[in-house]
């Protein structure tokens, strides 16, 4: 009793120090968004041309912002775990620590990417008058920093699953259990093996996938889904690419395909495709970038004309994922050409035979080939050229022209939610990698694991995990109480994507050689986090998004 009473205490002192870090971390984001508005703002309106120009200032707001929230998100969950007395001591040290640690970059840099630093100058805002704000929370959170984490990773080692946060809910932890089984058996014994070979993810691990109910999710149970909500597809995404990210990738194209049809496609549309996207039996992908639009989807020049009951497509597509086994292509394209910019675009639901290595696109008016890529390899990326390609005028998404633009904004909410749910799982096998050969790994006579340096690195994984993964199912549940959450999803997207990259980096280094050696999965985990901040988004493109939300806001 003494001892939970001790622990309760524990909690109480540690869930006041969050709060105060967090009001204290909210008070510098409004100066900040104050002293960054009135470089890009003209009579309260935004200058493009300043807030270009202020790029730097712009997206450290945004990563501040970012950060603001995570120390939010991990409170809140410290507060629902010492209410619920939850709150175990690696818990509370994982809090501690990764709250003390964002507090310390908002004072001296925030990393946006390993060469560029954001320090509060570059916002307009004075180092003394930050610290100010945080000596409290600092002091309380950084006295005995070492101590904690050392303290952390011994505590690690006693636990059967280092996969801490995430949802409370009975039903979906127990779907995290069936998920984790499956990738367990079925994936991770076999993952590396696809990589090195570069081979697509066989059909029976997919149709085994589909009877999960993987690919509807979040389809409605009229049309043959499981009518979940995004904090559902978390769970499954997560766990999924914990086992390997082509795996949780391949339902991110179900997931946009649905969700377009869903929210846009006429009743027959509907009936037609989601019942056969949610089994499986129809494999889509998304074919939006062109070889020299990227993210400025306004430059779209693919082109669609109507001729005798078809759209004959003209033009070029590239980093097009998983595209020569999809069965439908959800393709923007430009049917009139007169309308310049967002307007004159639209989505078509393109039918096409299944290709193989040998024959990737068996069809007339389509050829394309494939992209070598360093990860991410197993539903393989294509450049695809059209030429003529036929598509039945009915399959026009919602029936109607020159909609395209609209329709495909309703789901990048969703989109960067599940990038981020990517993020954290690649992220959490990179932690449990490094923290079991650092525990195997012997040198000078004991295990690695028992050296400050790569005990800090495992330490630090850990907290940085669980305030990406509290970040990402906050955004999730958003998005299913119905609110806008593009913010939330494009930091959550942000924060996760580094994290994993960081993870990986260094579960590589404590991997030393050995972890350059291709025979060694954590080379994979390397390669396959390096994509998670340039798709969905670059970095640099949710920064900018993140920064006109936060200055747009009323703070």
């Amino acid at each position: 009793m003494l001892q939970q009473a001790a622990r309760r205490d524990a909690g109480l002192k540690l869930v006041a120090l969050a709060r105060e870090a967090t009001r204290a971390a909210d008070a510098i984001l409004r100066d900040a968004t104050a002293t960054v508005r009135a470089r890009v703002r003209v009579d309260r309106h935004t200058v493009e041309r300043l807030f270009d120009r202020e790029q730097r200032a712009t997206h450290g707001l945004a990563w501040l912002a970012t950060y603001v929230e995570g120390i939010r998100q991990v409170t809140a969950f410290a507060e629902r775990a010492c209410d619920a007395g939850t709150l175990s001591e690696a818990k509370e040290l994982m809090v501690a620590i990764g709250i003390g640690e964002f507090l310390s970059q908002i004072i001296g840099g925030i990393p946006m990417s390993q060469g560029e630093i954001v320090r509060p100058a570059d916002m307009g805002l004075s180092s003394a008058a930050v610290a100010a704000h945080l000596a409290g929370p600092i002091e309380g959170l950084l006295a005995g920093n070492d101590e904690r984490r050392a303290r952390l990773v011994t505590l690690l080692h006693d636990l059967n699953d280092l996969t801490v946060g995430g949802p409370d809910d009975d039903a979906l932890i127990s779907m995290r259990e069936e998920v984790r089984k499956f990738a367990e058996s079925e994936v991770m014994p076999r993952a590396h093996g696809w990589h090195l070979a570069n081979e697509s993810i066989p059909l029976g691990v997919i149709a085994q996938m589909a009877d999960l109910g993987a690919f509807g999710l979040s389809i409605p149970e009229n049309y043959g889904g499981m009518g979940l909500g995004k904090e559902a597809m978390c769970v499954v995404t997560e766990e999924l690419s914990r086992g390997y990210i082509g795996v949780g990738s391949l339902g991110t194209r179900s997931e946009i395909a649905a969700e377009l049809i869903a929210a846009a496609g006429t009743e027959e549309q509907k009936r037609s495709w989601l019942p056969k996207i949610a089994s499986g039996a129809v494999l889509p992908t998304a074919v939006f970038t062109e070889p020299d639009t990227g993210s400025d989807m306004a430059s779209v020049k693919t082109r669609a004309t109507r001729h005798d009951g078809f759209y004959l497509v003209y033009g070029n597509k590239t980093w097009i994922t998983h595209a020569a086994r999809a069965d439908l292509m959800v393709l923007l394209v430009r049917t009139n050409p007169a309308e310049r910019g967002y307007r004159g675009l639209s989505l078509l639901l393109a039918e096409k035979p299944r290709g193989t290595d040998a024959q990737p696109f068996p069809v007339a008016g389509m050829s394309g080939t494939e992209i070598e890529v360093l990860g991410y390899r197993g539903m393989k990326e294509y450049e695809i050229a059209f030429d003529g390609f036929r598509v039945p005028s009915a399959n026009l998404l919602g029936g109607v022209e020159s909609r395209g633009f609209k329709q495909l904004m309703q789901t990048f909410e969703a989109a960067r939610i599940q990038t981020a749910a990517r993020a954290v799982g690649v992220a959490q096998a990179a932690l449990e990698t490094a923290h079991r050969y650092a525990r195997e790994r012997k040198q000078f006579g004991r295990p690695i694991v028992d050296f400050p340096r790569v005990a800090d690195k495992i330490a630090m994984m850990a907290a940085e995990i669980l305030l990406a993964r509290e970040l990402t199912y906050f955004a999730a549940r958003q998005k299913d109480s119905g609110k806008r959450c593009d913010l939330e999803a494009g930091m959550a997207k942000l924060l996760a994507a580094r994290v994993a990259w960081s993870a990986a980096d260094n579960a590589v280094q404590i991997h030393g050689g050995n972890g350059f050696a291709l025979e060694f999965p954590v080379s994979r985990l390397l390669c396959d986090a390096r994509i998670l901040s340039i798709f969905e988004g670059a970095a640099e493109i949710q920064a900018n998004v993140i920064a006109r939300r936060v200055l747009d806001d009323v703070l």
